[in-house]
């Protein structure tokens, strides 16, 4: 008989740091809908991208250098924000650079069990690859 229990999840949940810079503006809470985040994540490179910041992560928040992709930064730029206009992801400025990570506990709060699925996601290849 298979087991009813919930497979532990692999999702990486670091705590925050004091002293970070405040977010840039994002959906509240309640404003996050479905077909928004679906859509954001339709995109391979940032379904891969939320996948790497979930189960990957070194750190609170990571710059676009960390992913490894060989994209241009203007195709980076377009990619990380609509992450961040659909309330994927949180980011913060810090001097010139631009910090993102995933907004776990808000998207598991609107969306449970989403981004249980987005950890076991498998890709083809590397994203931006």
């Amino acid at each position: 008989m298979p087991s009813t229990e919930p497979p532990e999840s692999v999702i990486k949940v670091l705590p925050e740091p004091p002293g970070l810079p405040e977010p840039l503006p994002e959906p509240a809470v309640a404003d996050l809908r479905l077909e928004t985040v679906l859509g954001a994540l339709s995109d391979p490179l940032r379904m891969g991208i939320v996948h790497a910041l979930l189960v990957e992560r070194e750190e609170f928040d990571h710059p676009c250098g960390w992913f490894g992709l060989d994209r241009p930064k203007s195709s980076l730029t377009h990619h990380f924000r609509a992450l961040r206009d659909a309330g994927i992801t949180r980011q913060r400025q810090y001097g010139l650079e631009r910090r993102s990570h995933v907004r776990v506990d808000d998207l598991n709060t609107r969306f449970p069990g989403l981004l249980d699925l987005i950890a076991a996601w498998t890709p083809d290849a590397s994203p931006g690859k």
